[in-house]
């Protein structure tokens, strides 16, 4: 079996085939790839819950002006919450992914957002995609993903509703072009 290299700290962009699942029209930054499996937080999956629901529920005072989009992070977990951040600070449960890029789960972070004393750029998600051991290699395989790998400018600093044209347009690639059917001439 052909081995993958890990794609650590790349985006995954949802192909056309997965169209009509929870991933369709996704981009999902990968924080974990291994022999193990692949966890990752979806970027672009606008919620309907309110940063001022989440504070209420875990009786977190806010300064009444922040109110950063909540995302659907993924289907994996959707009442635990993760922060994908680029500052680093002094807050539990958190990954480093590479030297400028954090996950961190705990509510010590969702505190400092709310005081704004927080990282600066960040994106909020409720739950996380996640990938048994082979299953994302096996979707890449099936051409279910583009892989580009990130930037801080992808991350943090385009708006959500860009992020799939944008990281398509980075790989030469437009949206309108994309096929479902791989290896047809």
């Amino acid at each position: 079996m052909l081995e993958l290299n890990s794609l650590r700290n790349h985006l995954l962009i949802a192909m056309p085939g997965l169209d009509g699942s929870w991933f369709g029209g996704t981009v999902t930054y990968l924080c974990e790839h291994n022999a193990d499996g692949a966890m990752g937080l979806v970027l672009n999956k606008p919620s309907s819950i309110e940063f001022s629901d989440i504070c209420e529920q875990l009786d977190i005072d806010r300064r009444s002006h922040i109110a950063p989009t909540i995302l659907q992070g993924g289907p994996v977990s959707p009442e635990q919450g993760f922060i994908l951040h680029e500052e680093t600070g002094d807050w539990g449960a958190t990954m480093n992914i590479t030297e400028r890029t954090h996950l961190t789960s705990s509510q010590d972070i969702l505190r400092a957002i709310a005081q704004g004393t927080g990282p600066q750029n960040y994106s909020l998600g409720l739950g996380y995609a996640g990938w048994s051991a082979g299953q994302l290699d096996e979707e890449l395989r099936e051409n279910a993903w583009l892989t580009l790998e990130a930037t801080p400018d992808l991350l943090f600093r385009l708006d959500q509703r860009d992020l799939y044209d944008v990281a398509l347009s980075k790989l030469g690639v437009s949206a309108e072009f994309l096929s479902d059917e791989s290896g047809h001439a």
